[in-house]
């Protein structure tokens, strides 16, 4: 189990990030043949990111469901368009499974959000928490004096870049 951080703690960077948010909806849980393997997909997927830093990703996190959600974070926009783009890498086949298999009937829905980050429009608070998101993709510091309150930590990443 990670270690729980008992103080307040905030994510510090002075990198611009992209933060990618992705996910499936399974709509027929009996068709198991449809979605289970847009399930497994996805962890080979990061396996292949997390071996291999110069593609631009940095971390994840992920929960399940009816509704699945990763959230990841990418170095840049670019990074994360030409691993989309790789044709040697392992999204490309499973983007082209499933629309073999799965397409636009309905049986699983997937989705994905994608917003551009930079330092003063952003900020982030975890108290009783392990190492989490964005705090475990850059610097993980206490959120005290200058990172206090959320405005003091929109303010001081506006005013000091």
């Amino acid at each position: 189990m990670a270690k729980i951080n008992k103080e307040r703690m905030t994510a510090e960077t002075n990198e611009e990030f992209v933060v990618f948010l992705i996910g499936m909806r399974i709509n027929k849980p009996w068709k198991i043949h449809k979605w289970l393997p847009v399930a497994l997909a996805m962890p080979k997927m990061i396996n292949e990111l997390y071996k291999s830093p110069d593609i631009g990703f940095i971390s994840h996190e992920q929960w399940f469901g009816r509704t699945t959600m990763m959230v990841q974070y990418w170095k840049s926009f670019e990074h994360l368009e030409a691993y989309a783009k790789n044709k040697t890498g392992n999204h490309l086949p499973a983007w082209a499974e499933f629309n073999k298999n799965v397409g636009s009937n309905g049986d699983v829905g997937i989705w994905h959000e994608t917003y551009l980050s930079k330092p003063g429009t952003f900020e982030s608070v975890y108290n009783n928490m392990p190492t989490f998101g964005l705090a475990k993709a850059t610097n993980c510091v206490p959120a005290v004096g200058r990172y206090k309150t959320a405005n003091d930590r929109i303010n001081h990443k506006t005013h000091n870049n």
